[in-house]
């Protein structure tokens, strides 16, 4: 039969066969070619997702270090402001800082003094409390120590002292604005007081009965002190003004901050209460000197 069909079977064989396979082949290929793009697709969606993240973070990042940049700068411009506005008010230390130190004056005690009073009393009380400039010594031109300028204005002290024989009574005080002021004035009262018992007058680690009792145990010449003490001793009657002979006030000192007595307002207001009770009117009566020193 090989023989009847002679040579072409062979070829009609080999044509037929490779058309076959090529159907078979071809549907298996396109499929292949949509299954990849298919995952191609799928593949890019998460891949687009995660860009579209990725920039809306970076978006609200910029817009979250904006916002932050903004209230930074907004926050240094109110610091800034807050700053300049602190700089803009000057305080009492600032203004007498600035100022050249001036000589205490009886003018000075006059003004304060009538300022008080005109508050507080009728015109014609304020009248009779005025001060004539016979009530004063001559006031420190800022060159004295306190002994040169107690030795010019109290020249007969030796022979005063000795006259001195009250009790309860002080016959030199000063008057200054601090406990250790006080400590330091009697330090420089040792080239003047000679032998003349001095007392130390303020609040600090002694009691108002102490003093009392001191005053009334024995006699005192010379008394150094805070206004607020001298004012409670004088309102108890523990102290009295009919021996005192000499008022000096530490007028022109000034503390760490470059106030005086009077720029206190605390120390200011317990000073003219002191000069209240019966100071002012024994300066009236000339039986009292004041002193600016």
């Amino acid at each position: 039969m090989a023989d009847d069909l002679g040579d072409e079977w062979w070829t009609q064989g080999d044509n037929s066969g490779p058309s076959e396979v090529e159907e078979d082949t071809q549907p298996s290929t396109e499929e292949q070619q949509i299954k990849s793009t298919s995952k191609k697709r799928k593949s890019e969606k998460p891949i687009q997702e995660n860009t579209k993240k990725k920039k809306i973070k970076e978006t609200v990042q910029k817009e979250c270090f904006i916002t932050q940049e903004t209230t930074e700068e907004k926050g240094d411009k109110e610091t800034s402001t807050k700053k300049k506005r602190r700089k803009k008010k000057k305080t009492i230390t600032d203004v007498l800082s600035s100022s050249k130190p001036v000589p205490g004056s009886p003018a000075d005690i006059k003004t304060l003094l009538s300022s008080h009073y005109s508050q507080t009393r009728s015109v014609i009380e304020q009248e009779d409390l005025t001060l004539p400039d016979s009530c004063f010594l001559s006031s420190n031109d800022l060159t004295h120590s306190l002994s040169s300028y107690l030795k010019e204005v109290c020249p007969k002290w030796a022979k005063l002292q000795k006259q001195h024989t009250q009790t309860g009574s002080i016959m030199l005080l000063i008057v200054c604005g601090s406990a250790l002021r006080t400590i330091d004035l009697i330090k420089q009262l040792v080239a003047f007081k000679g032998q003349a018992k001095v007392l130390k007058l303020f609040a600090r680690h002694i009691k108002l009965d102490d003093h009392i009792k001191m005053l009334a145990k024995g006699v005192t010449h010379i008394g150094v002190g805070t206004p607020g003490r001298v004012a409670a001793l004088l309102e108890k009657e523990g102290l009295t003004v009919q021996g005192l002979r000499y008022l000096i006030l530490d007028w022109n000192f000034r503390d760490q901050k470059q106030r005086r007595m009077v720029d206190v307002p605390e120390v200011k207001k317990e000073l003219l209460k002191m000069m209240d009770l019966g100071v002012v009117q024994s300066c009236r009566e000339g039986a009292v000197k004041i002193g600016l020193f």
